[in-house]
């Protein structure tokens, strides 16, 4: 019985974390995020204001609730690349991959979420963050001397921030999820396709080491 109970506990603040950050998004889209309070959010998900801001210490971070995965997942693919594959081949597949699934960490949101993005100045601001953080995040993870560690990660973090914006803009255009999936992916790969002169060896691992 008393094995359970964390797991219990932890799986109650997960749904209240949850609770919270869907009930902010409906009332972030509906009123702006601007225009909505913390104290609106509390009142319609019948929590204390204190339980909003101890789940989630930025307004911000209400409506980006994965934003640590946001940041991880460039880091992520290079380092668990195979022996012998470039980090371009894995970042390019987890794009893919991303793209099949609608992942919300590559930008696949829906038409109401990106307009609530593009019309909040603060939001737009912490994407731009987000960004950076992720770059700085694969950039701890490549291989290679500091510039060069840095050089390769600016490139690959510019593909997805390019490719993100790019999925922000076809939603607001009202693009089905199909022909949305499908032109990403051709994007996607004319960006990659790009990057292979200069980097399509890069960091590809000695399986004998």
């Amino acid at each position: 019985m008393t094995s359970t109970a964390p797991g219990l506990r932890e799986t109650k603040k997960q749904q209240t974390r949850q609770e919270i950050s869907d009930t902010a998004t409906r009332l972030f889209i509906e009123r702006g995020f601007e225009s909505t309070t913390i104290a609106e959010i509390a009142a319609a998900a019948r929590v204390a204001k204190k339980t909003v801001t101890n789940y989630f210490p930025r307004k911000e971070d209400l409506a980006l609730d994965h934003h640590e995965r946001f940041v991880a997942v460039l880091a992520e693919a290079a380092d668990l690349r195979g022996d012998r594959e470039p980090v371009l081949t894995a970042v390019r597949r987890r794009f893919h991959s991303a793209a099949a699934a609608h992942s919300a960490d590559a930008g696949f949101s829906g038409p109401d979420f990106s307009r609530m993005l593009a019309d909040s100045p603060t939001l737009t601001a912490r994407i731009r963050e987000l960004h950076d953080l992720r770059e700085h995040a694969l950039a701890a993870v490549l291989p290679g001397d500091e510039l060069l560690r840095r050089a390769a990660a600016a490139q690959f973090a510019a593909a997805y921030r390019l490719l993100f914006d790019r999925i922000q803009e076809l939603q607001l255009s009202g693009a089905s999820p199909r022909h949305l999936t499908a032109t990403v992916t051709t994007e996607a790969d004319r960006i990659f396709d790009l990057l292979e002169p200069a980097l399509g060896d890069y960091g590809v691992r000695d399986a004998s080491a």
